[in-house]
């Protein structure tokens, strides 16, 4: 009697957990987010990829405060979706979070790329859009004037050791 009960529980249980595991594996549908390149000047183009089947589905769609909401399209031959966003040429320089919004569902990967002030275009040569900011003029141009006053006075001081 005590074997019966017992084996009756333990069908339960296991009937139990086989009726849960699909719809837990369904909540963690979107499952990953990953962003390319990590590293990306304002106005560049960032690659995003969501794993998840509901991300195929129409409407779904990945948001930043550093780019304008963007839809995610399927790609074929699996549960992978992807979309490309522009960064705004507003960005401030730091990292930012992507929210993927898919059949209801989000997941937000925190500090998923980083927005960079400057950078160099690779194979072509030559630097991205925006140059030196107004500080970084200044400082260089205080570099250059503290370079030419103690040179002077040097100069200066070697001119007057020799007289002696």
């Amino acid at each position: 009697m005590r074997t019966t009960r017992a084996l009756a529980v333990a069908a339960a249980a296991v009937g139990a957990v086989g009726l849960a595991a699909p719809a837990a594996s369904a909540w963690a549908d979107p499952t990953n987010i990953v962003a390319m390149p990590s590293v990306i000047p304002r106005g560049g183009h960032l690659t995003v990829t969501v794993d998840g089947t509901s991300c195929q589905t129409p409407g779904s769609k990945i948001t930043s405060p550093a780019f304008p909401d963007t839809n995610l399209h399927q790609i074929s031959g699996g549960s992978t979706a992807s979309g490309t966003a522009v960064i705004h040429k507003h960005a401030r320089p730091g990292a930012y979070d992507i929210t993927a919004h898919c059949g209801g569902k989000t997941l937000t990967r925190p500090a998923a790329f980083t927005v960079i002030h400057g950078g160099v275009r690779g194979g072509v040569g030559g630097t991205a859009q925006s140059g030196a900011t107004g500080t970084d003029m200044a400082i260089g141009g205080a570099l250059v004037a503290a370079a030419l006053l103690g040179g002077g006075v040097f100069w200066m001081r070697r001119r007057s050791e020799n007289r002696i």
